[in-house]
């Protein structure tokens, strides 16, 4: 991560994205440089548009948002499920999860 966000600065600073000036900026940070990671970035780095990569990335990251708070019905029906949920197995009847917690299981 510590590559790409060294080129995000130096785009930044207005500066070119070049090997030279990702591997002072990751030098300047400390971090032991691959000279062939920053090679491959420079290189990935050519054909793209960084500040429109930049722009629709925050346009995406609204629109995902948006479902998650479709408002305050869909979001107390998954509560009052957990609650019913909590009552069975209270009751000692055997409750299947199909969600997250089956992946600890």
């Amino acid at each position: 991560m510590e590559y790409l966000y060294s080129a995000l600065v130096l785009h930044k600073a207005g500066k070119d994205v070049t090997v030279d000036g990702v591997t002072a900026v990751l030098d300047a940070a400390g971090v032991d440089v691959d000279s062939n990671r920053v090679k491959a970035l420079v290189a990935a780095l050519e054909t793209v548009d960084i500040e429109e990569a930049l722009s629709s990335a925050v346009m995406a990251a609204p629109a995902a948002a948006a479902p998650a708070a479709s408002g305050s019905a869909a979001a107390a029906a998954p509560a009052a499920e957990a609650e019913e949920e909590e009552e069975e197995e209270e009751e000692g009847e055997v409750v299947e999860d199909d969600g997250l917690g089956s992946l600890f299981g």
